[in-house]
């Protein structure tokens, strides 16, 4: 039996596991029954997320990658986005919002925004530089009206370039960063943007916006929504984008998080499409005729290892051991082939992988070598806690996963205990760093991380001044000479040549086995054949807008 704490779970031994996963058994289709009844009209999408309850509504989503997918770039549009509309090249970013952005000549801190004209948010109010101001305000400026802790929670971490910003004229906003980022445009993408409008009319107060919420995207949530059970979102036929007027004329967005029950319920029909089914189960699916969709995309499945006092990963060749403990391939045997395995933090033929000496090869032999290079044998193992989830955004299956290490490790003298939680309590733990009691002395989380750009993927993990509360750097690592590359990533704002400065932090990244790296999904879909008009872009967010649902 595995031992766990935090929200208790059965857990068998994995050889049990592995021919249950996925299965619909009794108890799935008894939580499938639970469910409330869903009617729809003709063109309507029912998905099954990972995600335990309805995202945030306000603006700024919480749960994740796949918060921003289905209620933020949904309901909401950020000034710059990414161009979903192709499946066969990674995204880049698009104008949205901001019809250009520029970095000023003379004085790399200075970026001017030009604005849409004619951009109205769904209670009619119009879209314009007071606007951004405000919506920067609800997030950073604490004594501001609007300001809403929630959302500053999720939003404030992802733009920690900014320093100052102000409105030049009803189309046009200045944005003044604390030194010069040529990383402030994937920064601003994360931000969305709500009514000001709306909030007055809702009694300037969020949780009365959270049932009526007034955004610019293609998407309106008119009917409000049921926490845990269902959100319904409808076309918004005026939107700025006349190509992404969505076809559909409704998207029912459904909470769903265990594997087994989102094979159930789109078996048994309730939904037409959920986000990673089970593994084993897509063999069955695909004979039952139901569509598997997958797509590489900037995606990877590490623990975050905490580098406070103390922590036994302060030890290089104890982290080193524990990436060469890892069977990575058995992780993807595991997952049905639905997987690339780890060669560093990035995956294998990325743009800024370079050229990393240490190998993530499966060796058990120099694994322990290693391990008793740094003191420990079957006389002295150590014990220590990791943060897990039950399930999330990009999480995959992380509790088979997981016990999968746990095992591994446990050959090599690194005994694991989990504390499991739900994927948004653990990425308030993230959030709050390994410091904070929240992680309960953890020393490790296990986080997916979306890797698309620079600063997302590399460096706010791991600044120095990023730490918590500042930051995401959950394991409060701190070395000067990667400080020293993050600055040359900032201020060279030629593509080519940042990303060799890029390879440079990732081979700094495997070499000095800062994470363990496990391994990078394939974003499995399995959807009714129903489903037209889909493209899976290599991104962590989806278009909803092409799709129609045949009768």
């Amino acid at each position: 039996m595995t031992k766990i704490t935090g929200n208790s779970i059965y857990r068998m031994p994995v050889a049990t596991g592995l021919r249950r996963i996925g299965l619909a058994g009794i108890a799935a289709l008894a939580l499938v029954a639970a469910q409330p009844a869903v009617t729809w009209a003709a063109g309507t999408l029912r998905i099954g997320m990972t995600a335990s309850d309805i995202p945030l509504t306000t603006g700024q989503t919480d749960q994740g990658g796949e918060g921003q997918r289905f209620m933020g770039y949904t309901v909401y549009n950020s000034l710059i986005e990414w161009d979903l509309t192709k499946a066969d090249k990674p995204s880049g970013l698009i104008p949205a919002l901001a019809s250009s952005w520029s970095v000023d000549a003379t004085d790399k801190t200075k970026w001017t925004f030009k604005l849409r004209d004619g951009v109205k948010f769904h209670d009619g109010s119009a879209f314009n530089a007071d606007a951004v101001v405000w919506n920067l305000d609800k997030l950073l400026k604490q004594d501001a009206p609007q300001f809403d802790k929630r959302q500053s929670a999720q939003g404030k971490s992802r733009i920690p370039a900014v320093a100052s910003y102000k409105a030049i004229d009803p189309l046009t906003v200045e944005i003044v960063t604390k030194s010069p980022d040529a990383t402030l445009p994937y920064q601003i993408s994360w931000i969305l943007m709500s009514s000001p409008a709306n909030w007055e009319a809702q009694g300037k107060n969020w949780d009365n916006v959270a049932q009526k919420p007034s955004g610019t995207g293609p998407w309106k949530m008119e009917s409000g929504f049921t926490p845990r059970e269902r959100a319904e979102l409808t076309p918004n036929k005026d939107y700025w984008d006349k190509a992404r007027i969505p076809k559909l004329d409704k998207l029912i967005l459904v909470p769903l998080p265990e594997p087994n029950t989102r094979v159930a319920a789109l078996r048994s029909g309730q939904v037409d499409w959920i986000e990673a089914p089970a593994p084993d189960s897509v063999k069955s699916l695909k004979e039952a005729g139901f569509s598997i969709v997958t797509n590489s995309y900037p995606h990877n499945w590490t623990w975050h290892l905490s580098r406070v006092e103390g922590s036994p990963w302060n030890d290089i060749r104890v982290r080193k051991a524990a990436n060469l403990a890892v069977d990575r391939d058995g992780i993807n045997e595991l997952l049905q082939g639905l997987s690339v395995p780890a060669q560093g933090y990035l995956p294998p033929g990325h743009q800024w992988f370079g050229n990393p000496t240490f190998k993530l090869s499966y060796n058990v032999e120099e694994a322990k070598k290693l391990m008793a290079e740094a003191g420990y044998g079957p006389d002295k193992r150590i014990k220590t806690k990791v943060v897990i989830s039950s399930s999330g955004s990009g999480q995959m299956l992380p509790l088979a996963m997981n016990e999968y290490i746990q095992q591994t490790l446990a050959e090599i003298g690194i005994d694991i205990e989990y504390e499991v939680m739900d994927w948004n309590t653990v990425i308030n733990v993230w959030r709050a760093g390994a410091k904070d009691p929240s992680a309960k002395g953890a020393t490790a989380v296990n986080y997916s991380y979306f890797i698309q750009d620079p600063f997302t993927a590399l460096i706010r993990q791991s600044q120095c001044n990023l730490a918590p509360p500042n930051g995401t750097n959950w394991g409060y690592y701190c070395d000067s000479e990667m400080d020293a590359l993050f600055d040359k990533v900032r201020n060279t704002f030629d593509a080519a040549e940042q990303d060799k400065v890029l390879q440079q932090v990732h081979e700094k990244y495997v070499n000095d086995a800062l994470f363990l790296m496990v391994t990078h999904d394939v974003n499995p879909r399995a959807m009714t054949t129903k489903v037209k008009g889909f493209v899976q872009a290599q991104n962590w967010f989806q278009d909803f807008s092409t799709i129609s649902m045949e009768p």
